[in-house]
């Protein structure tokens, strides 16, 4: 590992490092809370032997004096000189041994000095057990150094400085322990991250996605708690990071085939919680703010949530339509989106995986392709089920998504292989919710002079369109006669609830808003280049024959239901809509 890999970690996962400081200084503040004060009493002594007065005889008695010092030292933390001591002072909570376990003594090399220290919690009682002992270990030398048959000692002790009264407690010091415990949790910290770093196996770079997965990142969505309450993102005036990330990610997606560029396209993941229908609403919204139209297929037949986030009906959908119960225009719904159309989960069958595999779903998911320019289908996790490998397979390929920090690199491998497995095509990956840092955080494009700002488009009426206002939909010419016998079909009226869906009872084709409250309307409601009913696919040849029992629904599913037979309609045989190219708007025709 190199350095910036050490700066990485430690941007990554400085929580660690300072969690454990923290620890550590506390753990270290507390010990010196909790510690007794001790306090610390010294005296010193002198060693000296008899010597003659000749230079020899007194150098040979200063190498006897140093030796003695050795000796000494070890007997006074003995527990000898501790009985004698306690004798002395008349005490009785103290054994030999604790009174030895407080005394230290020292000498320096070389010399004839000895210190002695005692500790303990009384200052006062430290002092005079200090002097006591110097006294009784003067005393106690003298009889040791005395020979038996009398004369004088060979060596004396004296005591040269006397204890006194300790001001401040040796211990504990709290200044030090607490730098002491700085310095341990910090080095500590980054011990600890740095093997948490080795020991994670969850994806967080481009490259480990693009080794795992063997196709490209096409996009990289930074996290944004706003998405947990409102998932789909509204384009037409925004500018934060995540929605300039799908913008990203949408001109990434015409480039992964310039000659034949995916149009149905399944988002699924790993496992569940990693962000796929928040993925796919909004990847359809930034379709359509691009001009395009787009089915928005509620593929999750177990868990679907995309009609809950974009507020459509669950009732009746792609469950209904699969069951032969009724026809695609019957249940696919407008939203307050523009260009953007839902067909449902419906009700949730007991066999979603042989539903989704059957034919009739190919030729299902073949005429939405052929009546719009993208149909994103919202699938099942692919480790939990066999939905989304399903539907992979007939589609033209599959997006899968990798949350940062969570999905794991052998759930990733897994995912990749389930699909590999049925030949389907991995169209590319997307690294969801990451941390702004870690992408190099967001950035925004917004006007910051005054001649910056546009201009007013209300003072002139041959302003160029801005990209929100593009075509969306071609005018379809309405020939009722061709037309197979439906009810009519509600048109837009002023001052009615725009957000509002019709259910699928009173529902043949869904229109779309012509009124001027949309934010891609001109404002004065005469937008003539909206289709007013569900987009049209072009003739099939005489033998192609649509499932069968695929019906207008009114009351109720089935065949049987109160409908007399002729209003049983066959597929509608009219245009895909696309948009127009007018020479005379220099945005059409343009990549919004």
């Amino acid at each position: 590992m190199e350095v910036h890999d050490y700066l990485r970690i430690l941007q990554a996962r400085w929580k660690i490092v300072a969690v454990t400081t923290v620890v550590a200084v506390l753990a270290a503040l507390g010990a010196s809370l909790l510690t007794t004060p001790q306090y610390e009493a010294k005296t010193r002594m002198f060693v000296s032997t008899s010597s003659g007065g000749s230079v020899q005889e007194i150098y040979q008695g200063n190498l006897f004096s140093q030796q003695r010092v050795a000796s000494y030292t070890k007997l006074l933390t003995g527990t000898n000189l501790a009985e004698r001591t306690i004798d002395t002072l008349g005490f009785t909570d103290m054994t030999p041994n604790e009174l030895a376990s407080k005394v230290t003594a020292a000498s320096a090399p070389d010399t004839v000095l000895i210190d002695m220290a005692v500790t303990d919690p009384s200052p006062e009682r430290a002092r005079d057990i200090a002097n006591a002992m110097s006294d009784e270990f003067v005393t106690m030398v003298r009889e040791l150094e005395t020979p038996e048959n009398g004369g004088p000692p060979t060596a004396r002790v004296v005591v040269e400085t006397h204890a006194a009264t300790p001001a401040a407690p040796v211990t504990p010091k709290t200044m030090r322990n607490v730098a002491l415990g700085l310095a341990v949790g910090v080095l500590l910290g980054i011990a600890l991250a740095v093997l948490r770093d080795r020991l994670d196996n969850t994806v967080k770079d481009r490259e480990a996605i693009e080794e795992i997965a063997g196709a490209g990142v096409v996009g990289v969505i930074p996290m944004d708690k706003a998405r947990q309450d409102t998932p789909p993102i509204s384009f037409v005036d925004a500018n934060s990071g995540d929605a300039e990330a799908y913008r990203e990610m949408r001109t990434n997606l015409q480039f992964l085939e310039v000659d034949h560029p995916p149009r149905s396209i399944v988002v699924t993941s790993a496992l569940p919680t990693e962000g796929k229908t928040t993925t796919a609403i909004n990847l359809a919204l930034v379709l359509t703010e691009a001009g395009h139209t787009v089915a928005l297929v509620e593929g999750d037949l177990r868990r679907p949530r995309v009609s809950k986030y974009l507020g459509v009906m669950s009732g009746a959908g792609l469950s209904t339509v699969l069951a032969n119960q009724a026809s695609i225009a019957d249940v696919m719904q407008t939203t307050k989106y523009d260009g953007l159309w839902v067909l449902g989960a419906g009700a949730l069958p007991p066999n979603p995986s042989e539903l989704l595999g059957s034919d009739h779903a190919r030729d299902v998911l073949d005429d939405l392709r052929s009546r719009f320019d993208y149909v994103i289908i919202d699938a099942p996790p692919l480790l939990p089920v066999t939905d989304a490998a399903v539907l992979s397979t007939i589609t033209d390929g599959a997006l899968l998504i990798a949350r940062h920090g969570k999905t794991t690199k052998e759930q990733l491998f897994r995912a990749v292989g389930n699909l590999r497995a049925v030949n389907a095509t991995v169209l590319g990956t997307i690294l969801n919710m990451t941390p702004a840092k870690g992408r190099g955080g967001s950035y925004e494009y917004r006007y910051y002079y005054e001649t910056d700002k546009p201009a007013d488009v209300s003072a002139t009426t041959t302003a160029a369109p801005v990209a929100a206002q593009r075509v969306v939909n071609p005018p379809v010419p309405q020939r009722q006669s061709e037309q197979s016998p439906r009810r009519a079909v509600p048109q837009h009226q002023e001052g009615s609830d725009s957000g509002q869906h019709a259910t699928p009872e009173a529902t043949q084709a869904m229109p779309y808003r012509t009124g001027g409250d949309h934010p891609r309307s001109n404002g004065h409601g005469n937008d003539s280049w909206r289709v007013s009913e569900f987009p049209q696919a072009p003739a099939r040849h005489s033998d192609e024959q649509y499932p069968p029992q695929a019906y207008s629904a009114v009351h109720g599913y089935g065949p049987n239901n109160g409908h007399a037979a002729e209003h049983q309609a066959s597929r509608p045989v009219i245009q895909a809509p696309r948009r127009p190219v007018d020479e005379s708007d220099p945005d059409s025709g343009k990549q919004g």
